[in-house]
């Protein structure tokens, strides 16, 4: 019997899902079949099945859904947010569907009686739900005696039949929330660009467990967008009981969060799922995080990757925020071209005529090589046996550089400026063919990822890796400095130079574990003093290390503090190449 179920189950899942697949077009679409819903009201499953595919055809879901999980991220409360989007996206495709099909009317006029009949107690007890039983009644009976103000809202959801894209249901689901929910929601917590602010690397680093049942915590964030994604096609009253699982608002706030040992245990497939896979084997991490995470450090883990876009875990969310972020980052590449190009070859031209002058050769008199015939009236005559010419040559190229880049969520709105400079960094040093490694860093929870762009001896096609630079999290600078110092002094290469690329604010409060051997936040002098001590060991070691600084004006300051004078502000792209050649410049002087 329960066999013969489950075979019953699967033919309804599939008579939904072949109805959604046929009204989107699109039989690639990912989607759920609610058979549950099926088994209570045939036409609310049938008629909810049709408008996801509807929607998918029409509008950008993972767009609207996206909106849905940041409002949510501010405290917006799940249960009417949900109720108020349903109610939008349903007017926004009925009439598009109905076009093609005309059938529809039929299903949704059974669905709206269905809806009435068993949920009316459940709506009848708040404004949304009067709202939402005026647009079932007008729906079913042609009109429908409301109040003005509840009028005015029914007039803004029909004026989403006529919606062109995906923002104008967004910003008619905002404002009715704004105004029937919550009407102090924008003065709190922002206005709506404030959360279509909220990134990815934000709703990624907060546990949406209080969201999901247990066998979803898994995946978190994904889990909930897809149950966002799911839930806002349906006609059914949303699950009141969420609100009560809402979290306090203080465990949104980016403070230090402690969380629970069995969420440390997933950090790190959080980590390769945001970041991407590691390229080093179990024992090099083990042995480096060994090395390197002591003292201050001593509670933190080293990641290193190539990035999430070469080396996905899956292709999530994460990854194609960072595909799009890298589009932006080679548009405005592409923006100022011209510019960066003619910084390049600035910067290549510096660099060859130091070479040059190093390469010059230098004659001599010495004890030995070739004989200077006129000088041979010496002999016996005095103690001086220089009488030979010998040929010195300096060695020209015997110089590796490393860039590190400041990959922490404060560099989010210079990205694309960001990018460009290590850019022209990388081609001027290819064109002189120093041997060179480029890299970013940010922190995510416990990790510091060390993001590769290209290493060593690289081809330079490798240089175009860094329009895959993207922001995230806060920033470790000082343990970042020492991995990076690491792998520099391992070279065979006399002269070594690490040039940062950072807004001189190391900061990382977010997370902090339970018992922690360093519960000390990393943020302010703490932070400040620790990124200088590992600058200033580098340089004890033979390092040069020079600043690039790419913040505000008013961290100056603590910039000085960390590089002291070695270190350059650049306000203008267009003299990047003079200030960073002139300090490489003086470092060939003095070698």
């Amino acid at each position: 019997m329960e066999e013969q179920y489950t075979e019953y189950q699967l033919e309804l899942e599939n008579r939904i899902k072949n109805l959604m697949w046929t009204v989107s077009g699109d039989y690639s679409l990912e989607i759920k079949a609610d058979v549950d819903t099926f088994l209570r009201s045939k036409d609310i499953a049938l008629y909810d099945g049709v408008k996801q595919g509807a929607f998918a055809k029409y509008y950008d879901r993972d767009a609207l859904s996206l909106y849905l999980v940041k409002k949510v991220f501010l405290q917006a409360q799940e249960a009417p947010l949900m109720a108020v989007a349903q109610m939008c996206i349903e007017q926004a495709v009925y009439q598009r569907i109905l076009e093609e099909r005309k059938g529809v009317a039929d299903i949704r006029r059974r669905a709206y009686r269905d809806i009435l009949e068993e949920e009316f107690t459940a709506l009848s007890g708040n404004p949304l739900g009067h709202l939402k039983i005026a647009l079932l009644k007008e729906g079913l009976q042609g009109t429908y005696q409301v109040p003005r103000n509840t009028r005015s809202w029914m007039e803004e959801i029909y004026s989403l039949s006529q919606a062109e894209d995906t923002m104008a249901i967004i910003r008619v689901i905002d404002r009715l929330y704004n105004a029937l929910v919550e009407p102090d929601f924008e003065k709190r917590k922002g206005s709506l660009q404030k959360v279509l602010d909220i990134t990815l690397e934000e709703l990624t680093e907060y546990s949406w467990k209080d969201f999901l049942s247990e066998e979803m915590y898994e995946e978190t964030l994904e889990s909930y967008l897809e149950k966002v994604t799911e839930t806002m096609t349906q006609m059914e009253v949303f699950q009141e009981e969420k609100e009560e699982q809402a979290p306090p608002e203080h465990s949104l706030q980016k403070k230090i969060v402690i969380v629970d040992e069995e969420a440390l245990q997933k950090m790190y497939t959080y980590v390769e799922r945001n970041y991407g896979i590691t390229y080093l084997s179990p024992a090099e991490e083990k042995s480096l995080n060994y090395q390197l995470c002591r003292g201050i450090h001593g509670d933190c883990s080293l990641y290193f990757t190539e990035g999430i876009l070469k080396h996905p875990a899956l292709r999530n969310y994460q990854y194609e925020y960072a595909r799009k972020q890298k589009d932006k980052n080679l548009f405005e590449y592409y923006d100022n071209h011209r510019v960066v190009k003619r910084n390049i070859v600035i910067l290549s031209d510096l660099l060859k005529k130091a070479f040059v002058m190093r390469d010059e050769v230098q004659e001599v008199l010495s004890d030995r090589g070739t004989i200077v015939p006129s000088l041979l009236w010496k002999v016996g005559r005095t103690q001086d046996a220089k009488l030979f010419r010998r040929e010195l040559k300096n060695d020209a190229i015997d110089f590796a550089v490393d860039v590190l880049i400041d990959a922490s969520g404060s560099q989010r709105s210079r990205q694309g400026k960001v990018a460009m400079q290590a850019y022209i960094i990388s081609e001027a040093l290819s064109n002189v063919n120093i041997p060179h490694r480029v890299m970013s860093f940010c922190t995510f929870w416990d990790y510091t990822i060390l993001h590769r762009f290209r290493s060593y001896d690289d081809d330079r096609s490798m240089n175009a890796n860094i329009f895959e630079y993207i922001t995230s999290s806060n920033n470790r600078d000082g343990l970042a400095v020492k991995a990076a110092g690491q792998g520099l002094l391992q070279r065979e290469e006399e002269h070594k130079v690490l040039i940062v690329l950072s807004d001189g604010r190391p900061y990382d409060v977010v997370i902090n574990r339970p018992n922690a051997r360093n519960p000390q936040p990393y943020q302010g002098e703490y932070a400040i003093r620790d990124t200088a001590f590992e600058i200033r060991r580098l340089r004890n070691l033979g390092v040069s290390v020079l600043g690039v600084f790419a913040g505000e004006e008013k961290d100056l300051a603590t910039e000085k503090k960390i590089f002291g004078k070695d270190f350059a502000y650049i306000r203008d792209i267009g003299n990047f190449s003079n200030m960073v050649g002139r300090y490489l410049l003086k470092q060939l002087e003095e070698e």
